[in-house]
């Protein structure tokens, strides 16, 4: 499964991704893990969910970020949940890549029975149709 929590700045975009990530950590039997750009959410996250940076291993793009996602299902059987945010300071703002990328990340989630969750800063009129599937308006 795939959702991705939509809004402009300000928007609680964010806050909503956190009040995921510790409500994923109540209910998992596994892992679940956070990540972001750089480090924002420490004190925020549940001390129970994995909080990665991707500043750390120097993720830029759609193909090296799926990569990243991709190693942290293929390295770890437990992880139930990986939620994102600021997707698009990772990636970069190149929504026609998204449409590619998010049916990469449905083929894992469906391989690795993953949740994926991600925070995009945008107005959904600005995303390709193929992503509304996945979208939740904050």
């Amino acid at each position: 499964m795939i959702k991705v929590i939509i809004g402009n700045k300000g928007h609680g975009k964010t806050k909503r991704l956190i009040e995921l990530v510790n409500s994923c950590t109540e209910t998992s039997d596994g892992n679940v893990v956070c990540v972001e750009k750089e480090p924002k959410l420490t004190y925020d996250v549940s001390s129970r969910a994995r909080l990665l940076e991707t500043d750390t291993y120097a993720i830029k793009g759609h193909k090296a970020f799926y990569g990243y996602l991709a190693g942290i299902c293929a390295g770890n059987y437990d992880v139930t949940d990986i939620l994102v945010d600021a997707t698009f300071k990772i990636v970069g703002r190149e929504y026609d890549k998204l449409i590619q990328f998010f049916d990469m990340l449905s083929n894992l989630s469906e391989a690795t029975d993953v949740n994926f969750y991600f925070t995009l800063s945008c107005d959904k009129e600005d995303l390709p149709v193929e992503v509304f599937d996945y979208c939740e308006e904050v």
